[in-house]
């Protein structure tokens, strides 16, 4: 479904990403993990068209992407949950998840299911549906991120630190969300600092280090390796 071959993205003279290769099957969850500063968020930025790669291309069902204005490349079906939630918080719940479905904003009855579709994944985003969202817990808060990317009908969901700053319960509400989003069809680009829990929720796995792809295979096969569990689990 998507496949980076050889990307390599800068911020001026700083190397973000060196030629990665990295390749996404649809129904799958693949995890990239690594260290802060490696270049997860950089991959991810990248295949929306919010960084630049140099070098490289990007093709997402067959079709190079990468040159691509990000609002194009989202109604492709590539949505992005980005790291630190970034919702409005001076809007209504429901004000965020309407502004996600933007491109089905002429059809009430499109954004009245895919509302629908929204609560049923998080009941309770319909029940703080007119609360404003900046009040909403962090748990909360990281749903409605969700459920905003939802709202776009993504064939790829790009998630970037779902978990980051959750207690441990809701960590585990998320992630269970995550699931049922895959199995209804939606396939997953999970980028997670927790690297234990990443590897046990996806079927594929890369490991990124200063922005080079390190290693990469089934995510299972990674769980085992001496030099992840090493680095990345504190084993």
């Amino acid at each position: 479904m998507l496949t980076l071959k050889g990307i390599s993205t800068s911020y001026g003279a700083i190397k973000a990403l060196t030629d990665i290769d990295l390749t996404v099957g649809k129904g799958q969850i693949v995890t990239l993990i690594g260290a802060n500063g490696a270049g997860k968020s950089t991959t991810l930025r990248s295949i929306m068209g919010l960084a630049h790669p140099h070098a490289g291309e990007i093709l997402f069902e067959g079709k190079v992407i990468n040159r691509l204005p990000t609002h194009k490349i989202v109604g492709l079906g590539i949505a992005l949950v980005p790291e630190g939630r970034a919702i409005f918080a001076n809007l209504t719940v429901l004000e965020n998840l309407e502004l996600g479905g933007y491109l089905n904003k002429g059809n009430s009855g499109i954004l009245k299911a895919d509302l629908e579709h929204v609560y049923s994944v998080f009941p309770r985003l319909q029940e703080r549906h007119a609360q404003m969202s900046g009040t909403l817990s962090g748990g909360e808060q990281q749903m409605l991120a969700i459920g905003r990317a939802m709202m776009a009908h993504p064939r790829l969901l790009l998630l970037d630190e779902p978990s980051l700053g959750l207690a441990p319960l809701m960590v585990q509400t998320i992630f269970e969300a995550i699931a049922k989003i895959n199995r209804e069809g939606t396939t997953i680009l999970l980028v997670e600092q927790n690297a234990n829990l990443a590897l046990r929720k996806s079927q594929m796995a890369y490991v990124l280090e200063t922005g080079r792809i390190i290693m990469q295979g089934p995510s299972s096969e990674l769980a085992a390796d001496p030099k992840v569990k090493s680095a990345y689990l504190g084993e």
